[in-house]
């Protein structure tokens, strides 16, 4: 069971998890950053709390961690109960969803073993947005899709925005790195039994619904907003298919265009 502890100052030491997240942000590649998972207000809190991930602790204000405390019975870590104020100063920011959670990072699965027991795959090139890639996580969760794997120059999905904007579904849907020079790699997923679909909105792709992906192991490709998938990566896969859009309309959101597909390939379910 947690330890509920109070906490009554900013600079008290038990708090350096989660001090100044808008300086540092804890993110690997930015100074003082430590790579932790941080989730952010009930919702997401609990689902870290059911998820691999190695809590380390929590701080929030009485009222959120009432609500967390059937889930709290659950764990031993410490929960550091303080106010507003004192919360806001050693994070950086006022808070409003009044809860935080930290947890070391998982390992990541194998990608060879992920590609052999999936039904579908989203494969991300170059999806560097944290918003973006936190609502396609979402997205994936909730239309079925196995797993996501990241090739070049892809943001971090358990970076605290990504976590937020997923609403805690990134600590659900298995993901990793896809090893291997680009896009040499999707050899990995052609050879686990999935057909690799790259998502475009080239007027020459095949419609999306005349693809006769639903109910067929598949890997779709998404590119970045903006440039989308590179020459190399549209090259490398067995089809490229499109969303019809209406005249004046050349794409959508790389996470909205991926709920698109996602319900395409899985809507057979």
């Amino acid at each position: 069971m947690a330890i509920l502890t109070p906490v009554a100052r900013a600079d008290d030491p038990r708090l350096d998890d989660y001090r100044d997240l808008t300086t540092a942000d804890r993110r690997p590649d930015r100074p003082g950053g430590r790579g932790l998972v941080i989730a952010e207000g009930v919702v997401v809190v609990r689902r870290l709390l059911d998820s691999p991930y190695p809590i380390r602790s929590l701080l929030g204000v009485p009222r959120r961690l009432d609500e967390l405390s059937g889930d709290l019975e659950r764990v031993d870590v410490p929960a550091y109960a303080t106010d507003a104020d004192v919360m806001a100063e050693a994070v950086g920011f006022h808070l409003n969803r009044g809860v935080l959670a930290v947890a070391d990072r998982a390992d990541v699965p194998d990608p060879a073993q992920l590609a052999a027991r999936a039904r579908v795959l989203a494969v991300c090139e170059g999806v560097g947005d944290h918003e973006n890639l936190g609502s396609l996580f979402r997205n994936a969760a909730a239309l079925g899709v196995d797993g996501i794997l990241l090739g070049p120059y892809c943001s971090d999905p358990l970076y605290r925005r990504s976590v937020r904007v997923s609403m805690g579904h990134v600590l659900r849907v298995p993901f990793a790195p896809l090893p291997g020079p680009w896009p040499a790699s999707l050899s990995l997923l052609r050879d686990a039994g999935l057909t690799v679909a790259a998502l475009t909105p080239d007027p020459g792709a095949v419609p999306l619904a005349r693809a006769g992906l639903s109910g067929r192991r598949t890997a779709l490709l998404l590119g970045a907003e903006g440039p989308g998938l590179t020459d190399e990566a549209l090259a490398a896969a067995d089809v490229r298919v499109r969303i019809p859009m209406s005249t004046g309309v050349d794409s959508l959101n790389v996470a909205t265009a991926a709920a698109v597909a996602f319900h395409a390939i899985t809507g057979d379910d």
